[in-house]
């Protein structure tokens, strides 16, 4: 299957016509985690729901996409990959089309469930037809193809949606992906050679095992902050369900490991283990930062939406520049080198965060965030192409799986912990602050006069000084908290292979000419 696939690709237009579908198709996918975040309050009031109804938009099709990404090697090898990718894309587009026209929140939440069910494959199958698709010594100037939808996806999404929202409605946020989905779709019927499927037995106490531990692990993540955590029943639930089917998981994979539904032995590989710890920490910092900015360029810079979306829009131009010049070095030089540099500059751009204060200028949340576009660049292409040096072709569709689930699982975690953080903080800030401003006696000439807490007005301003002061607080510790997981993460890539090519080829040039 896989020389065949190599085979249909030697016609450089057939590879370009592939590259360019599988990257439409990946950058539909990867924009829809973060396009309709900004258009929610708009939706909540068109759809007439409740704010906890409307934070379902997001939850259902996290959570679908989650459950069903570790099925994506079972699928390919009982479908093709070729006829899962074409399942994927046109269901895919039909759904969005469906959200598009939802007039009610139970429609959009089940039309949103059937987004993250037929996209979920989207990511690890393009994955494995680029590495399949190109000679080994090329693979990292395609994994730089590729993961420029997978990394500016998300930073567009923002301005992208906040764009659409303000000046057409939020149905376009979906149906935006109706020519895209059209494009991919026709590339790929063009571009993609068909493979024979292979009989697989379906691990039916596996997939209810993951499906339940990965689903009710999403819940907890996505809910526990806006249910306060353990104080809930729902949250005390969710996280038991996930423990205990998730061990079961482990349970049931060592005594079962031929026909296992995932194949928890790719672990064993040192490169693809690593590479899978690391691409963890790269989706805390990515998705985590993310959902920070927003809020904080809206309440204590008072940044528009647009605004906000121009502002952090540069990030984007940082990564697609340090892809491309990552793509055409790898295969000369030792891949440690630009992870640990792209580290460097992540660690360079979150002590700057750091130092925002309640304000900060525009120039400098702009730089910061390209330096920091810079370092993910740098860090994910070899990351993404070290980690499967070391496996058998045949395992990629089922290693690309396990990748992408291991960095959406990141991405939740980190969202979810720097808001809780930032939560507890405004609140124990303001308290401490607020404990040590006097209401009365000679310290009072120490506030401006408008800021006197003998007065309703003065009392209130105060107040909103002593929470925007507050959430500053919180917004540099939870930036220090991701600078300080870098820097420790970074011995960990002292225990990769070094991905550089034996002497006497010259990938370098193969590489470039892939571009």
């Amino acid at each position: 299957m896989i020389s065949r696939l190599e085979n249909s690709n030697e016609n450089g237009g057939n590879r370009t016509l592939l590259v360019i579908s599988v990257m439409l198709a990946t950058l539909m996918q990867a924009l829809d985690t973060t396009i309709a975040n900004v258009a929610l309050p708009d939706m909540q009031g068109s759809l007439s729901a409740t704010q906890d109804q409307v934070s379902w938009v997001l939850t259902s099709y996290i959570v679908a996409a989650a459950i069903l990404t570790p099925v994506t090697g079972w699928l390919a090898g009982r479908l093709g990959r070729r006829r899962l990718l074409i399942i994927a894309v046109a269901g895919f587009t039909v759904a969005s089309l469906l959200c598009g026209i939802a007039s009610g929140i139970g429609e959009m939440v089940f039309y949103r469930v059937l987004q993250g069910v037929f996209g979920a494959s989207l990511v690890p199958i393009s994955q494995s037809l680029l590495l399949d698709s190109f000679p080994k010594e090329k693979h990292g100037a395609a994994m730089a193809m590729w993961g420029m939808g997978i990394m500016i996806g998300p930073i567009l999404g923002p301005p992208l949606g906040g764009f659409l929202t303000q000046n057409y409605s939020w149905h376009w946020v979906f149906l935006i992906n109706l020519p895209i989905g059209i494009l991919a779709l026709i590339g790929i019927m063009a571009s993609v050679k068909k493979d024979a499927p292979h009989e697989r037995p379906l691990d039916g106490i596996g997939l209810g095992l993951l499906a339940l531990g990965i689903g009710a692990l999403q819940l907890f993540l996505d809910r526990g902050q806006g249910e306060d955590w353990f104080g809930s029943l729902e949250v005390q639930i969710e996280a038991a369900l996930a423990l205990l089917a998730l061990w079961g998981y482990g349970l049931w994979w060592w005594n079962k490991r031929e026909h296992a539904l995932l194949d928890l032995s790719l672990l064993k590989n040192g490169n693809f283990a690593v590479g899978c710890a690391l691409i963890f920490i790269v989706g805390i910092v990515l998705f985590a930062t993310l959902a920070l900015l927003p809020p904080y360029l809206s309440t204590l810079m008072n940044y528009p939406v647009l605004t906000i979306g121009l502002v952090l829009a540069p990030r984007g131009i940082g990564t697609m520049f340090t892809m491309m010049l990552v793509g055409r070095m790898l295969g000369r030089v030792d891949a440690r080198i630009p992870i640990l540099v792209g580290m460097g500059l992540m660690v360079i751009s979150l002590h700057g965060m750091t130092l925002f204060g309640p304000t900060a200028s525009m120039s400098s949340i702009i730089w910061l965030g390209v330096i920091q576009g810079m370092g993910l660049g740098l860090v994910f292409v070899p990351i993404s192409t070290v980690a499967y040096a070391t496996l058998e072709p045949h395992q990629r569709t089922e290693a690309a799986g396990l990748f992408s689930l291991v960095r959406n699982i990141g991405s939740s975690v980190g969202i979810s912990v720097v808001m809780t953080l930032l939560s507890r903080a405004m609140q124990i800030n303001h308290a401490e602050i607020g404990s040590r401003i006097p209401a009365f006696g000679a310290e009072l000439a120490a506030l401006p006069a408008a800021w006197n807490p003998a007065t309703t007005t003065g009392a209130a301003l105060l107040n909103a000084e002593v929470m925007k002061q507050s959430a500053a607080i919180g917004y540099l510790n939870d930036f220090k908290l991701m600078m300080v997981l870098t820097l420790l993460s970074m011995p960990l890539v002292f225990f990769m292979q070094s991905g550089k090519a034996p002497a006497g080829g010259n990938p370098g040039a193969d590489a470039a000419a892939a571009h």
